[in-house]
């Protein structure tokens, strides 16, 4: 069967996944002194979970963590939530905390009813683990987002991964996303990522004529716009339907194709600082320009956009040999040395043009009209509590 996993194979795997967390959250050193209640949202059509490789690998990792922890001592004070009770109708996978997603805004769902339980009982801290891709992440990460600070404090997101990019996980090695429940840990706030348009703009899907009210749109690894977000948007019309060689080739072809079906015209870009005051303008025709909520992240399956401190990446236009020169160097984030390449920092990045683009935001779509401009991706306060160790 290759690369294939039958739909008993992932069950039986979901099983063995939602029991060797169930036992390293009940080993872990987390949240000292406190009860622990844990949630594991699971998307089980995700990468992880349906690719044979993948599933052959995690399985041999969350066996290695979960002995790793048991050295830990048993805790007393944890349970998995009483909201996996409620939503999952498998008694045991209800019995280690775990709740399969059934589509998309299942996961949002999902943590809002884990959510609405940590306000009714506020005495423990509450963990919400993600086992999924970017788009579960951006699920649960967006409600959290929207939850009350005093709930926040309280609790902690792990995002394991089990998706295809898992650009927004907390390591693309599952054994070093589990080391910090088996290790001494501590909770951080970062910033999410905002896009803000201008006011009585609008903003398409995919310039059909399909329109939603404008809103701050959120992202929580890097928000951009113009050819990656072009390339976002096709992979995501065109995953599942392709073979997996064609695939990747077609990704290939689309990043050439962007400035055939998208004017690459000028942006004038202002760049401001945390005190508001403006650092740098610039007006250049650009391909891409992405913001990350800090340095050093990928996106597009670990591309190295932000190799470093600096959080913002923007990308001249060049002719088309020039680009295929450079395409294979964002993988290393050899790109930064090219003259092409800007980077810097920034807390907001103003931007206008006179032509739609299409913005991404962790691998989600929008096209901005030249009604939208002048637009705005700014980091917004510290919000999301995540797990660092030490």
């Amino acid at each position: 069967m290759g690369n294939e996993v039958s739909k008993k194979e992932v069950i039986m795997y979901i099983e063995f996944f939602a029991t060797m967390l169930a036992e390293i959250c009940a080993h872990s050193p987390l949240a000292p002194g406190r009860h622990l209640r844990w949630i594991i949202i699971a998307n089980p059509t995700a990468g992880g979970f349906v690719m044979r490789s993948r599933l052959n690998k995690g399985r041999m990792a969350m066996e290695q963590c979960a002995a790793a922890a048991q050295t830990n001592p048993l805790r007393e004070d944890c349970a998995p939530a009483q909201t996996a009770m409620q939503l999952c109708n498998n008694p045991a996978l209800a019995a280690c905390g775990l709740v399969t997603t059934e589509g998309p805004g299942s996961a949002a769902d999902i943590a809002r009813a884990f959510i609405d339980e940590a306000k009714e009982n506020p005495a423990p801290f509450y963990l919400i683990i993600t086992a999924g891709g970017d788009g579960t992440s951006l699920e649960v990460l967006s409600v959290l987002y929207h939850t009350h600070e005093s709930l926040r404090s309280n609790m902690a997101v792990l995002r394991l991964p089990m998706g295809t990019g898992n650009d927004g996980a907390d390591s693309p090695d599952l054994a070093a996303a589990l080391e910090l429940l088996i290790k001494p840990s501590r909770v951080e706030f970062t910033p999410a990522l905002r896009l803000l348009t201008a006011p009585g703009g609008c903003t398409g899907d995919d310039g059909t004529g399909k329109t939603e009210s404008k809103a701050p749109l959120l992202a929580f690894n890097i928000l951009s716009v113009g050819l990656d977000a072009f390339v976002t948007h096709m992979t995501n019309k065109m995953k599942g339907k392709l073979p997996g060689d064609f695939y990747k080739l077609w990704v290939d072809i689309a990043s050439l194709l962007y400035d055939r079906l998208y004017k690459v015209d000028f942006l004038d870009v202002k760049v401001l600082d945390g005190q508001g005051r403006e650092v740098r303008s610039l007006r250049e025709k650009l391909l891409l320009l992405a913001v990350g909520a800090s340095g050093h992240r990928t996106y597009g399956s670990q591309k190295k956009i932000l190799p470093d401190d600096r959080n913002v990446c923007a990308v001249k236009q060049m002719p088309l040999l020039r680009k295929l020169a450079l395409k294979g160097l964002f993988t290393t984030g050899a790109h930064i040395d090219k003259p092409e390449s800007l980077l810097f920092n920034a807390h907001r990045v103003e931007f206008s043009g006179s032509f739609p683009i299409l913005a991404q935001m962790d691998g989600e779509t929008v096209l901005l009209q030249r009604e939208d401009f002048p637009a705005v991706i700014e980091l917004t306060p510290p919000v999301i509590p995540v797990l660092k160790l030490g």
